[in-house]
């Protein structure tokens, strides 16, 4: 099923509420848009446009996990926060702090946890307290470049965060020290990419991730080792190449965990697959090694670059919607 909307300017990212119902997007245009299915499958409607509040692009959309809440990552350098309620939103708050383009904003699925990351090579991390008032529990600024995108672990234990750099920080909280700490870096040769990373996902077991990247690969990391601690043991299992042809800017898991979707500058999606064959030893045991194989493409996705791929969270006629985000508009 393919649906497209049209905006006048690059569509950046988009992104499924909870409920799979409902779906944002946001676009150089300085809106967010709210897109509801109109009674007839298949057609999705405008129903909402959030707008008049940032001065520059609108990089990055994220809900809530109870789906009320949309937070909104903005090029001006601020992130705001919606209400949705009986299908009318409402800005109630806005987080300032950032020294220029937030570029990725990502809410905890297990807290009132929220974090941002941007230009200034910082990850912010912030928690909402009573009347949608957020405070700053950490800022860390050990990447280098830019900081392209940050993603929670579903234990929400565990914020990974993907770089300029090159690099991939795993972030656990400190007790003893009331703070967010770097506990691994995934990064060099023979052990991550070999040029920006541009996105990361968590499987929904939390014991793998895949990242994608301007080396045009796609990462499969895994979490092996006895350690029941959520940062430790994580490994490069395999790399995915020779499918896109440029820069690959999204990829996620879907929401069972069997397939990994992707979205590049060639203009393409591809959908991948593990060969459960290639994931055996000669004793018939899970090995350590494992293969995904391309099972779906779409060579001319869009007519520009795919900035995003998103997973639909929930199955509509036993099938999950995949939506992507486009320099087409």
């Amino acid at each position: 099923m393919f649906i497209c909307f049209c905006f006048q300017e690059r569509v950046w990212n988009v992104a499924w509420s909870p409920c799979g119902k409902v779906l944002a997007s946001c676009s150089g245009d300085k809106t967010v848009r709210i897109w509801q299915q109109s009674g007839v499958p298949g057609n999705w409607a405008c129903s909402a446009v959030l707008e008049d509040v940032h001065q520059r692009t609108v990089r990055s959309c994220a809900w809530s996990r109870s789906g009320s809440l949309l937070a909104v990552a903005s090029f001006d350098g601020t992130t705001s926060v919606w209400l949705r309620e009986a299908e009318e939103w409402e800005m109630v708050s806005t987080l300032e702090g950032h020294e220029n383009e937030v570029k990725c904003v990502a809410w905890c699925p297990e807290s009132d946890l929220l974090a941002t990351c941007g230009r200034d090579k910082a990850v912010w991390i912030w928690e909402m307290g009573a009347n949608y008032d957020f405070e700053c529990v950490s800022v860390k600024t050990a990447h280098t470049q830019d900081v392209k995108a940050v993603a929670w672990h579903p234990s929400g234990e565990l914020l990974v965060s993907a770089s300029y750099d090159n690099s991939i920080k795993l972030w656990v909280e400190d007790p003893d020290e009331d703070d967010w700490a770097c506990a691994k870096t995934l990064s060099g040769e023979g052990q991550g990419h070999t040029a920006t990373v541009w996105g990361v996902s968590v499987h929904p077991s939390g014991n793998r991730m895949v990242s994608c990247s301007d080396d045009a690969s796609i990462i499969v990391w895994e979490r092996g080792g006895e350690s029941n601690a959520v940062s430790e043991g994580w490994t490069q299992l395999c790399s995915v190449s020779g499918y896109h042809t440029r820069s690959i800017y999204s990829v996620q898991f879907s929401p069972d965990g069997n397939l990994i979707a992707s979205a590049s500058g060639d203009d393409s999606i591809r959908v991948f697959e593990e060969d459960p064959r290639e994931s055996m030893s000669v004793d018939g045991e899970m090995g350590a090694s494992a293969s995904f194989s391309q099972v779906a493409s779409v060579e001319r996705a869009h007519s520009a670059d795919v900035n995003c791929i998103v997973w639909c969270p929930v199955k509509e006629d036993n099938s999950y919607l995949l939506a992507t985000a486009s320099d087409d508009g």
